[in-house]
């Protein structure tokens, strides 16, 4: 069921006038959960949705706030269906609209350019052209599209304007996580100097290549970074084999592969010809990936959080899927990994990533940090 809607104070706002379309303006407290409501709403009946926001700006001063918004209200309320959601996004600052259930086919893009040419033909009837020249109107699409040629920056972010407000009340959680991070990967460089030299060396003496293997991944709101790592596979590498076992994990269709300890095998190619034998050794102890610690001291990444995905497996996500990636910034282990490591379906490592992201504290993360090693040797067997 939606938010039950809950209209802006008239005293306050000025935004009802005797010619103004009845329709009620969410307040932000009231849109910004409409906007959570939406998304799940999409990740199950797989229909799209299109937030757009108005935005005055700050050199417009031929009217006060509240009579540029009233027009700007009005002219959304005459060109909205009943089924549409109008209010704050930013109360006296931004006023927006969520045009609900747009499909996912491809006509959805035609769609919003539709709806954006509607939505300024409404403001220019109503509005003065010097308002409508200053007004700023940004669109954002849900489900948003990570692909190769999207941006890199968080400019997916205002859908998701309840997770944003959830990390500043967590302010000082976040303040101590990246203490955690910066001060912990330090301290497992400085700690694993010698073990980090000698495995750049035997990368570099037995196989053709570089040391370092730049990747680039998918982190926090579809922002991509190039995740370093020893390079484990010879140069060049086909990526096929790799994609085609993602697809069918995902899918969970995916065999198991037993390892070196047998038992009921784990989610992950065992016997792979691309890797060189240093670096079998390497992904077994996990020693391939350290370099991490670099994207972590560099705020990429942090200690604890999901694991970053290649675009070829986002291609390949459930929208609820995606959660795992909006709910926290992506780390170099986490809960899934000392729960089970490789011997989870994929559905049941995105629910404990969620599942962290509900629950999680500074005193989680070290649980977490200190349960790694064992893990990981566990893994190793």
């Amino acid at each position: 069921m939606r938010v039950p809607d809950k209209p802006v104070d008239e005293s306050s706002s000025a935004l009802h006038t005797p010619s103004l379309p009845q329709r009620q303006v969410l307040d932000q407290e009231s849109f910004w959960k409409t906007i959570a409501i939406e998304r799940k709403r999409a990740e199950r009946s797989r229909n799209s949705f299109l937030l757009m926001i108005l935005q005055k700006g700050s050199d417009l001063r031929t009217t006060s706030d509240a009579e540029i918004f009233t027009k700007i209200i009005f002219a959304l309320a005459t060109t909205t269906r009943e089924t549409d959601v109008i209010g704050w996004y930013q109360v006296s600052s931004a006023v927006s609209v969520i045009f609900t259930e747009l499909g996912l086919e491809p006509g959805a893009k035609s769609m919003i350019k539709t709806l954006t040419c509607r939505v300024n033909s409404a403001l220019e009837e109503h509005l003065t052209e010097s308002e409508v020249q200053r007004l700023r109107v940004s669109c954002y699409l849900f489900p948003e599209e990570w692909d190769r040629n999207g941006p890199e920056d968080a400019s997916n972010a205002p859908l998701y304007p309840d997770l944003i407000r959830r990390d500043r009340a967590r302010k000082f959680f976040s303040t101590v996580k990246r203490v955690i991070d910066v001060f912990g990967s330090l301290l497992l460089l400085i700690l694993s100097g010698p073990l980090f030299c000698l495995a750049a060396l035997a990368v570099k003496l037995t196989s053709r290549g570089p040391v370092f293997y730049r990747q680039q991944r998918i982190g926090q709101y579809g922002r991509r970074f190039a995740m370093l790592k020893f390079r484990s596979m010879y140069e060049n590498s086909d990526s096929s084999t790799h994609r085609e076992y993602v697809q069918q994990l995902i899918a969970g269709v995916a065999a198991r592969h037993s390892g070196n300890g047998g038992g009921q095998g784990v989610y992950k190619l065992t016997r792979d010809s691309r890797v060189t034998p240093v670096g079998a050794f390497l992904r077994r102890t996990s020693l391939d990936e350290l370099p991490q610690a670099i994207n972590v001291i560099k705020g990429e990444m942090s200690l604890v959080g999901p694991r970053p995905p290649v675009e070829y497996e986002v291609e390949r996500y459930e929208l609820w899927h995606r959660r795992r990636l909006m709910e926290m910034k992506p780390g170099i282990t986490g809960l899934w990994q000392v729960s089970g490591r490789n011997r989870l379906s994929f559905n049941e490592m995105v629910r404990l990533d969620l599942r962290y992201a509900k629950v999680c504290t500074p005193w989680l993360d070290l649980k977490i940090l200190f349960q790694t090693p064992r893990a990981v040797i566990e893994g190793a067997h």
